[in-house]
């Protein structure tokens, strides 16, 4: 992997990884090339051949394509940008991500690969686990699922919400895990303590939203539940989990993952945060240098659990326009899609904040246009058309003209831990 052998240490990675990583470099650009017309388009704005491309380090001649791209690439071409390398039919299911992004799954069993994060935290035959994440048009449940399933675990489907019924389910089949944010597990957790019951969590997979370290210390020292991080997206699957060191995120050998300084498309240095992105040889859905849009580093240094792959630090940020809240990505070109067509809306600046509880709270600030009145039924209407759009519920605050600054962004995230 080109931007692993910049890194110190001879031994690191270790040449049999660099090597089966070449290879992957090559089985995706050749496959995407002959079924996946945007990869071919982008070869032939590069003026390269596929064959050209012998392993990772020629990747570098190949421009990256950023996630934020993707709905205008599918908007052209529906359903998926000329991405998808086998006919829509013999998909088991499309998704709708927030983008808005069609995401596609095929019908390989675990199809996103996320099983390698779920063994890492212990899970396996002899547990019931809790999944959180939605089940409903977007992927998240279904992502955890496939993994959970494919490590032997039985699946509680619980989806997004109804905190009172997840409990009293994994109460009732005495769940031992736990999959979906750790701000949610930590809401479960509390509810149902007041409620004078007990659950037996022991051990959890956690994505989606920042996990602090006084919010892992807290979930283990006062409830017992040993807390374990994975990283993945929609697009790509699986790419980095926890082991039993929390020492940062272990990435598969199945695709090449490259940290690339925004702007520059360098591979980035020691130390230095750049944009992860992603080449898969997927035979559904292959990817050339997709720029997820997350920042992280790599950590050089061999992991104490034994585990040779490369390991990145862990999130870092965003390049995109898109953040995180509650698990799900806001973009500001949806809110805008909902706000702009409003005559009463003048301007609107979207504020992530979080609450005591470490909760992600999306507040929508609107100033009212010269002459209209956005009285309680309008501010209720556009709350329900702004959680259509953007998947997440939110709170709108009127504000006084001249509140919001005209170059002001459209979305602020000004969480601290975010």
């Amino acid at each position: 992997m080109a931007v692993l052998r910049s890194q110190p240490g001879a031994g690191w990675p270790r040449p049999e990884w660099r090597d089966a990583q070449d290879q992957v470099a090559v089985d995706a650009v050749r496959h995407g090339a002959a079924r996946s017309p945007e990869i071919a388009r982008r070869l032939a704005g590069a003026e390269l051949s596929a064959e050209h491309v012998r392993g990772v380090a020629d990747l570098a001649e190949i421009p990256v394509l950023p996630k934020d791209d993707l709905p205008g690439l599918q908007a052209a071409d529906p359903p998926f940008g000329g991405m998808l390398a086998v006919p829509v039919a013999s998909l088991r299911r499309v998704f709708r991500s927030p983008g808005p992004i069609n995401d596609p799954q095929g019908d390989k069993e675990d199809f996103w690969d996320m099983a390698p994060a779920v063994r890492a935290a212990g899970l396996g035959k002899d547990d019931v686990v809790l999944n959180t994440f939605s089940y409903h048009l977007t992927p998240g449940g279904l992502m955890l699922d496939g993994g959970l399933r494919a490590a032997g675990c039985t699946v509680i489907p619980g989806g997004v919400g109804n905190t009172a019924a997840q409990i009293e389910i994994a109460c009732a089949a005495g769940a031992t895990g736990y999959t979906g944010t750790p701000q949610f597990l930590l809401t479960l957790l509390e509810r149902a303590r007041d409620q004078g019951r007990e659950l037996r969590f022991k051990r959890a997979v956690v994505t989606g939203a920042p996990l602090p370290p006084p919010l892992r210390t807290r979930l283990q020292n006062e409830f017992g539940v040993d807390v374990y991080q994975a990283y993945g997206t929609a697009d790509a699957g699986m790419l980095g989990y926890e082991c039993e060191t929390k020492d940062g995120w272990h990435v598969p050998r199945r695709m090449v993952i490259e940290v690339l300084v925004p702007g520059a498309d360098r591979s980035a240095a020691e130390g230095e945060a750049g944009q992860v992105v992603v080449t898969s040889p997927n035979v559904v859905y292959p990817l050339v240098r997709l720029g997820t849009g997350d920042l992280s580093a790599w950590n050089p240094e061999p992991c104490r659990c034994g585990r040779t792959s490369p390991r990145l630090v862990g999130f870092l940020g965003r390049v995109g326009e898109g953040v995180k809240v509650k698990g799900m990505f806001v973009h500001p070109r949806e809110l805008a899609a909902v706000l702009a067509p409003e005559r009463s809306v003048a301007r609107f600046q979207a504020v992530v904040t979080e609450d005591d509880s470490g909760q992600d709270v999306l507040t929508v600030r609107i100033e009212a246009a010269p002459g209209c009145m956005l009285d309680a039924t309008a501010v209720i209407r556009l709350g329900v058309r702004i959680r259509e759009a953007v998947k997440v519920r939110a709170g709108v605050a009127v504000v006084r003209a001249g509140t919001i600054p005209e170059d002001g962004p459209a979305l602020v995230d000004v969480r601290g831990g975010a």
